[in-house]
């Protein structure tokens, strides 16, 4: 490699740039799809011309052998190099192609993708399993969010069976809490034990929502361990969140997280290990290599079993943590940390928790400390070291978190940082002649693609999640700009939203407000009793809610109530509210 080579080895989660560029342009060269690692092979302008996933050391599986390779492609670029580059050219027009046009005329938005792109998903819906499609199974958090708000009782009941399926099978920890990254099988038995801070966030926050429409206690327990898990293991001291934790330990996958039947025995007491394994499964035959058992819900509990199985699941994650634990990946990312930020800020306000709200507001002070410098967001840090500017995905996930958080306890500061980040959003972001967002500022280093998607991946749209809130924040403080942004964004996308809609859940679910916006609920008064109407009136994922004490000085004019000696509420759409009510009865019916 060093002879043939210079080589550039890139982590893709700090330079989500690169990765988007380099998987696109493997997916065009190879007609297949992409993955981690990836190889590519560039010339000295950073064209690719060839690549591939996974390579053997020695030849195997109908694959040659990586040093063989290296030379083939070598001798290749040095033979055939005027071939490379015309085929560079030809990439080049197509990697453009996957950018939308401008629209030629102002496009009539309707909500026909919302109901084709149901329809598309009960079609792969798994109706015993939840998910999907077959295996392996991901847990797409934005579709599930999407599905949960449908007025269709069979769309919410596909994201209540994928939830619940997720929640009983092995990709959650059953012993210490957290979601892996995706199941192997159809199930959600065997996961791969990798956990992200980026599924754990939304997962955190459709728990609370799937709890709060049913009261299953399962959701309330998931959420629990979830919040639990990431306070415990992802947060920093200083505030922000981790990244990830690995799947291996001693250079074995999942060997921090399966059991043997004799450990159970040796730990546990004969009813608690007799419990353990009816519940999680132990009973059974061996699920993992056939030797080792991961836990998932296998049975049922009788009453009044549920202080023993908590007996039990303690002292298991007792002699679990002394083992030796997956490696953490210590990088504070600043837009797998504002998903995160949301789910727990969502899940305190569903739950009423102040110490998760406290977590979920120790990160966003960190956040607006370490990488908000000069008006401008930094991407990364580790020990305290920012660097990398960011991308659209972290302006347009932090604005959401803002917008949640301000719901569950307003302050001013968080108000003023949400405006200053959607300003600096626009003015670095938006294409302003075409509409939507570039992934890179205006001032990014130059590259050989720059993209502009709508698509969710394992993370939503940054187009999907910047219209959303622009507009939510637009409808709040009365600002225009934010709402035609929003717009122009639906609009770029539209012609593809109406071919296919699937994929495009995080701009679904803006367009569907930019038809009916959201209802926003202003309370004014004292402050003791609008934080008693803030709990009483909970969390509806349709609505926005704010509380507002009267010694709230400084407001938006939109935000701007009048104060008095009681409770009063706005009920809003739009610039069009309500006269108030201080009748707290009229809004929970």
């Amino acid at each position: 490699m060093n002879r043939l080579f210079i080589n550039i080895k890139v982590d893709r989660e700090e330079r989500p740039d690169l990765d988007q560029i380099y998987q696109t342009a493997h997916h065009m060269l190879t007609r297949r799809n992409g993955g981690w690692p990836l190889t590519m092979f560039l010339a000295p302008d950073g064209s690719p011309y060839f690549g591939g996933t996974y390579f053997p050391r020695e030849p195997r599986y109908g694959l040659p052998g990586f040093a063989d390779l290296c030379e083939r492609v070598a001798a290749a670029y040095a033979d055939r190099r005027e071939d490379i580059a015309a085929q560079a050219t030809e990439l080049r027009e197509a990697m453009m192609d996957t950018v939308p046009a401008a629209p030629t005329a102002a496009s009539a938005l309707d909500a026909s993708p919302l109901a084709a792109a149901e329809a598309m998903l009960a079609r792969a819906f798994d109706p015993v399993h939840g998910g999907f499609g077959g295996a392996p199974k991901f847990p797409h958090p934005t579709d599930l969010g999407f599905l949960l708000t449908r007025e269709s009782q069979a769309s919410r009941d596909m994201a209540l069976t994928t939830l619940r399926r997720m929640c009983e099978g092995g990709i959650l920890d059953q012993i210490g809490g957290g979601f892996c990254r995706y199941s192997v099988d159809e199930r959600w038995e065997i996961p791969h034990f990798e956990k992200m801070l980026y599924d754990n966030g939304p997962l955190l926050g459709l728990c609370a929502d799937a709890w709060a429409r049913g009261r299953e206690p399962l959701f309330a327990r998931v959420a629990e361990a979830t919040a639990t898990w990431t306070m415990r293991e992802m947060q920093a001291a200083e505030g922000g969140y981790h990244s990830s934790l690995d799947a291996d330990s001693e250079g074995e996958e999942g060997k921090y997280y399966v059991w043997h039947r004799d450990e159970l025995a040796a730990i546990l007491t004969p009813e608690e290990s007799a419990l353990a394994a009816r519940r999680w499964g132990f009973d059974g035959p061996a699920n993992f290599e056939n030797r080792h058992w991961h836990a998932r819900v296998a049975g049922s509990l009788d009453a009044g079993e549920e202080s023993l199985l908590e007996s039990a699941r303690q002292k298991l994650f007792a002699a679990r943590e002394r083992r030796v634990r997956p490696g953490c990946d210590d990088k504070i990312l600043t837009s797998w940390n504002a998903l995160m930020i949301e789910g727990m800020a969502h899940a305190a306000r569903v739950f009423r928790r102040e110490d998760w709200l406290h977590s979920a507001q120790r990160a966003t002070g960190f956040l607006r400390g370490t990488m908000w410098r000069d008006g401008r967001l930094l991407a990364t840090a580790r020990h305290g070291r920012a660097h990398l500017d960011a991308y659209l995905d972290d302006y347009a996930f932090l604005l959401s978190a803002l917008l949640e958080l301000m719901q569950a306890d307003f302050r001013r500061d968080d108000l003023d940082f949400a405006v200053e980040l959607a300003d600096a959003l626009l003015d670095r972001f938006e294409d302003k002649a075409a509409g939507g967002f570039f992934f890179t500022a205006h001032d990014h280093e130059t590259l050989i693609h720059r993209p502009k998607s709508g698509h969710d991946n394992a993370t939503p749209a940054g187009n999907g999640i910047a219209a959303l809130a622009l507009q939510r924040l637009g409808h709040l403080v009365g600002n225009t700009r934010y709402l035609d942004a929003a717009h122009g964004t639906l609009a770029l996308f539209w012609p593809r939203i109406q071919q296919s809609p699937g994929g495009f859940a995080s701009l679904l679910r803006a367009l569907e407000e930019a038809l009916r916006p959201p209802e926003i609920v202003i309370l004014r008064g004292p402050a003791a009793e609008t934080a008693d109407w803030l709990a009483r009136l909970g969390a509806n994922p349709l609505r926005l809610l704010l509380a507002l004490p009267n010694d709230l000085g400084g407001l938006p004019a939109a935000l701007d109530k009048p104060t008095s000696d009681r409770v009063n509420a706005w009920v809003c759409r739009g610039v069009s509210c309500s006269a108030p009510t201080a009748n707290i009865e009229a809004l929970i019916n």
